[in-house]
């Protein structure tokens, strides 16, 4: 290896650029804008205003915080939902009004007031819910005219009960606690606003009603299609909203003890603004309890600074409006762009060089040969996505689909199909346990295992997260493929822990290790991560002495083994270096050597332009995807192998006309049956000499009795 291509490993070992982007995908980075924000406004705040840091001070912003954060809680839920509600500060007058009269006037009890209060919060909250939700009124000209009707309404009844609001106190011990108590130094309402708001970050993050608020935010009629009662949803987000304006008022009136005519003024406009500051989405389907908390306290911060230093009202709520103005812009930036921003970094190339290629000339095992342009055809037409095929003891052959379904195929001719078992997601790789149980690693959802009656369940979609890893690999986005050892643990490979499978061409791009390989014992029901920083592996194979598990890595075009047994347990090593093409299932042959799967074949220009990260990066940039270099899979082969990695022989298409892509084939019965993801067939080729009663799961399981 040069000095320059020495240096350039280094220079992507060391500096590792995917980083930024794995950073950027992840959830909270959304919080980062306003945290930052927050830190600097308390920086500034904290030189210039007298006793900012004072136990005073906070005293009096933890008991703001906590009827502030109960509003933008309930309106929070609202925008998540995909909605708005700009009466929260008409409703809070309202509330106020009811629980000051109630407790103040009507000498009510602690119990009977809050009722009542939240009685008039629900109520101000189904007229927007009906409207909105039921009448699929728009929200923003709905709530707009509900703020004039609830602010009037308050302005009519509040100059004939002010006097007697003023003159008037409660008798309640417990409501007068609530307004002034404290616990350890915190106030009462503070707490209590504390446990409130963790039970909705509960309620939003790992309850069903929040997954639906979310869904309905995020794509109303996708909700609606997946059964989701949107209109209920609506409707109940808008009555919970007014519910924790009218908290907020029970506990406004619990520590001020009176009120202005122009309570509640302007109140929507600091809801409003801490709630987009805090990054929740005027779009709908985005938010968290973290993020309106840090919205509220810089509202907060703000106003009270600003009123300390005597600036004016009107000045004041300036300032609240042009934060507001600049928050809007920015989520309205941020989620316009956020894709193509993430996307223009998360796509980050490394080194790679590639070793020479094995030889595909004349006279050589891998030379290129039309021993595939006569195979028979199985499924034509009807086929979508069958990238593996196996075999019963029936002689019945199970293959996937596109659709989500792992289809039946009944001997002699498989010409009859039927449907064995719906998964839900794209069926890869397949494995017969010896029980009879079909193990399939299913695309974008783990490892299932499917009884002999067709009944699916999940065995694994998560193993261990990796200590260094910034995106979260807990979680499995590709496996691939499976087979199990003698004991009955199921080794099978992931492809990748940072694109989905619709991706692959990115992972091809990067060349990164990005794959693993995961052992899952069904026995204790623990999986786990055996090897980590593979490049695409994908066919998994256990070697016929059940001591070691031979498995591929694509983008590499190598096979390695992995020893779990015998004197080299624990051992890793290369088998073949070097394929022309990239390597997919391997499954074993009647003659104790295997067979393997090369979906396509190398190109001189994209394994140049693997040594050439800077360039890939600007392609990933500037040009569309459909114009990106990436593995030719239009010509495929299957070749066989024996224990030691030597080459035996070659199965090609020159014409690819019928099966230019294989990702996996398997011996039966002296017959090769070939799989390609992208076909829209599955081919057979007889085999000369091969033991036409062997069957791959004998192999492992030896002949029943």
């Amino acid at each position: 290896m040069s000095m320059a291509e020495s240096l350039i490993r280094l220079r992507y070992r060391v500096l590792p650029d995917h980083v930024v982007g794995e950073i950027l995908a992840k959830k909270w980075i959304d919080s980062v804008i306003p945290f930052l924000a927050l830190i600097l406004l308390c920086a500034i705040f904290g030189s210039i205003v007298p006793g900012f840091f004072d136990v005073t001070t906070l005293t009096n912003l933890s008991g703001q915080t906590a009827e502030l954060g109960l509003i933008v809680l309930g309106l929070t839920i609202v925008m998540i939902s995909g909605g708005i509600d700009l009466s929260i500060g008409s409703t809070f007058a309202l509330t106020v009004l009811a629980t000051l009269y109630g407790m103040n006037v009507g000498q009510w009890s602690f119990g009977v007031g809050l009722a009542a209060t939240l009685a008039v919060g629900a109520a101000c909250g189904a007229i927007n819910a009906f409207m909105v939700g039921i009448l699929r009124m728009r929200a923003f000209l709905t709530t707009l005219v509900t703020l004039i009707i609830f602010r009037s309404t308050f302005e009519i009844i509040f100059p004939h009960v002010s006097t007697a609001l003023v003159t008037s106190s409660p008798d309640s011990p417990l409501y007068d606690y609530l307004g002034l108590g404290h616990i350890g130094g915190i106030p009462i309402s503070f707490a209590f606003f504390v446990v409130v708001a963790i039970i909705v970050h509960i309620v939003l993050s790992r309850g069903r009603y929040g997954w639906r608020l979310f869904a309905v935010g995020g794509a109303r009629r996708s909700a609606y299609n997946a059964g989701i009662n949107v209109r209920l949803t609506v409707f109940s987000a808008y009555v919970v909203c007014s519910v924790f304006v009218a908290l907020a008022a029970f506990l406004f009136c619990a520590r001020i003890g009176s009120a202005a005519s122009d309570v509640g003024s302007g109140l929507e406009l600091q809801a409003l603004t801490a709630t987009v500051l805090g990054g929740i989405s005027l779009g709908g389907g985005r938010g968290s309890v973290a993020k309106a908390l840090m919205g509220v306290v810089f509202v907060l911060v703000l106003s009270n600074s600003l009123l300390t230093l005597a600036v004016p009202g009107p000045v004041n709520d300036l300032t609240l409006g042009f934060v507001l103005l600049a928050s809007v812009f920015l989520d309205v930036r941020w989620v316009k762009n956020r894709h193509k921003i993430l996307r223009s970094v998360y796509i980050s190339p490394t080194f790679a060089k590639m070793p020479e290629a094995i030889s595909t000339a004349v006279g050589m095992p891998m030379a290129v040969n039309d021993r595939l342009k006569d195979v028979g055809v199985i499924g034509l037409g009807i086929l979508d996505g069958a990238e593996d095929v196996i075999f019963d003891r029936e002689d019945r052959l199970y293959t996937g689909s596109r659709q989500g379904e792992i289809l039946r195929f009944y001997p002699p001719d498989y010409t009859r199909r039927e449907v064995f078992a719906h998964i839900g997601g794209a069926p890869l790789g397949m494995a017969f346990d010896r029980q009879g149980n079909l193990v399939v690693c299913v695309a974008g959802m783990g490892l299932y295992q499917v009884s002999p009656a067709g009944e699916a369940k999940l065995l694994t979609a998560e193993t261990n997260r990796s200590l260094t890893s910034v995106v979260d690999d807990s979680t499995m986005k590709l496996a691939d493929d499976c087979d199990i050892l003698p004991d009955g643990r199921i080794v099978f490979s992931e492809a990748t822990v940072r694109f989905e499978m619709h991706d692959w061409y990115a992972d091809a791009l990067e060349s990164r290790g990005n794959g693993r390989i995961i052992v899952h014992d069904p026995a204790s029901g623990v999986t786990g991560t055996l090897i980590s920083n593979l490049v695409f592996p994908n066919g998994v194979c256990t070697s016929f002495d059940g001591q070691s598990v031979l498995f591929a890595e694509s983008w590499a075009c190598r096979i390695n083994r992995y020893y779990f047994a015998g004197p080299k347990a624990g051992k890793l090593e290369r088998v073949i270096e070097g394929l022309p093409g990239y390597p997919d299932n391997i499954n074993r042959a009647s003659d104790g050597t295997y067979w393997l799967a090369l979906m396509g074949m190398r190109t001189p220009a994209l394994d140049l332009s693997l040594e050439m990260p800077g360039f890939r990066r600007r392609m990933a940039r500037r040009v569309s995807e459909d114009a990106w270099l990436m593995p030719n899979l239009n010509t495929g082969c299957v070749l066989r192998f024996s224990e030691k990695g030597e080459i035996l022989e070659s199965f090609w298409d020159q014409t690819g006309e019928k099966h230019p892509m294989i990702t996996s084939m398997r011996e039966h019965k002296g017959v090769l049956y070939l799989c390609g993801i992208f076909n829209n067939r599955m081919g057979t080729l007889p085999l000369p000499g091969a033991d036409k009663t062997w069957f791959s799961t004998d192999s492992y399981w030896g002949k029943p009795a």
